[in-house]
């Protein structure tokens, strides 16, 4: 079934039985499409430093990149992950793989400002290709088998935001960030030829005009109560996670830790551990129902940031407990995309666009709180706040939906 209404005149919708068999080495593929084009969006997050030095702007101005950035790729998600309903997904794919190249060839030639923070937006909008990898790992997937895939298809996504940080730091210490920026556009050109030989042909599932594809995605949100309940409860998730993130260099600097950026850095490697167990969630999600998972994730990231509250100084605590929420932020997104591919097969990368817009509006409000209730509360305060995004998000999940 496809969000089409059918119209005298107007030709049948493609017949969505016809996308690509599975395979193992096909979902491999789209795990390493959705990693190398999601590390683009955070070479630049190591090296601010360096190119503030090199432009000779201060740290305020060179703030703009990162942010230009993640611009780019909420634009890119919500009025380009649409498409993957309308055109074929191997076409979409590989231009965006292509653009990407480029803007990260270029990046390396520029010597004003102005002209990273345009090629940044660039950069943001093509890698919205991992949305399109993700959607279509779901279309290949056998049902029963639907959330392990997608897991493991995420699993190369968030290797890839992991892993962007440390190469990009220790390539640039090396050879210069410039050096960086070509070794990654080379290194997807090549890709892209791999892909272009191996990536087979997606058909579309809709037939609706690009407007008209645009406006069904309000159509959808209220067609769905289960995609509102997981868009709505993978935001507050999102939120406890970005308020943690965007606020942890800031508590390490001060005492009693008195760490510098490097610390906060290896922090980060928490990250392994939920893209690690994606698979793992997916395929529990498969068993158990992805309900159980999502309350699972819940508690997690209350019972994290509620140690956090209850000892704040405690080293060991705080490491345990940030690969403990992190786990269960990574497990909850698996979940909840395993509930909307559900939902209507032919509307797969809009429902993606969904989810993703949300998780990014959560995770905007959380990094603008974190950093108010830090100031003023200290981290006991953002603890708590984070812990009552965790409350909400496992309330949501608790109430009884409408089926």
């Amino acid at each position: 079934m496809t969000t089409d209404t059918m119209r005298p005149g107007t030709p049948p919708a493609p017949n969505i039985a016809a996308q690509p068999a599975f395979s193992n080495a096909l979902v491999f593929l789209l795990a390493c499409a959705a990693g190398l084009s999601v590390a683009s969006l955070y070479y630049n997050q190591p090296i601010l430093s360096m190119l503030a030095a090199d432009f000779g702007v201060t740290p305020g101005e060179v703030g703009r990149v990162p942010t230009f950035t993640q611009i780019g790729y909420a634009l890119g998600i919500l009025l380009l992950a649409p498409v993957g309903d309308r055109f074929n997904r191997r076409h979409i794919i590989l231009a965006k793989l292509g653009v990407l190249a480029l803007a990260l060839l270029a990046v390396a030639g520029t010597h004003a400002l102005w002209q990273l923070c345009a090629l940044s937006i660039v950069i943001g909008v093509s890698a919205s290709l991992a949305q399109d990898c993700v959607p279509a790992a779901a279309a290949i997937a056998p049902e029963a088998q639907r959330g392990r895939i997608v897991g493991t298809v995420m699993t190369g996504l968030l290797l890839g935001i992991l892993l962007s940080r440390v190469v990009s730091g220790v390539f640039s210490d090396w050879l210069g960030w410039r050096a960086m920026f070509v070794a990654a556009g080379i290194a997807l050109a090549v890709f892209g030829v791999v892909a272009w030989r191996r990536l087979p042909d997606f058909p579309p599932t809709t037939t609706l005009s690009y407007p008209a594809l645009i406006g069904s995605l309000l159509t959808l949100w209220r067609k769905h109560p289960a995609l509102r309940r997981a868009a709505l409860t993978q935001a507050f998730l999102s939120a406890a996670f970005s308020a943690f993130w965007s606020t942890l260099a800031v508590m390490l600097s001060q005492p009693p830790f008195g760490y510098g950026s490097s610390v906060a850095g290896l922090f980060g490697l928490a990250g392994a551990l939920g893209a690690l167990c994606a698979p793992l969630a997916g395929a529990m999600a498969d068993r158990k129902g992805p309900e159980l998972v999502i309350r699972l994730s819940a508690g997690l990231v209350i019972v994290s940031f509620g140690a956090f509250a209850l000892a704040p100084h405690n080293l060991w605590i705080l490491v345990l407990g940030t690969l403990l929420f992190d786990l269960g932020v990574q497990a909850g997104l698996i979940a909840h995309q395993s509930i909307i591919y559900g939902l209507d097969a032919g509307a797969r990368s809009r429902l993606t666009a969904l989810l993703i817009t949300a998780m990014f509006i959560g995770m905007a409000v959380g990094s603008a709180l974190g950093s108010v209730v830090l100031e003023s509360a200290g981290w006991r305060g953002l603890s708590l706040l984070a812990a009552g995004f965790g409350v909400v998000a496992l309330v949501l999940r608790l109430l009884p939906g409408r089926r």
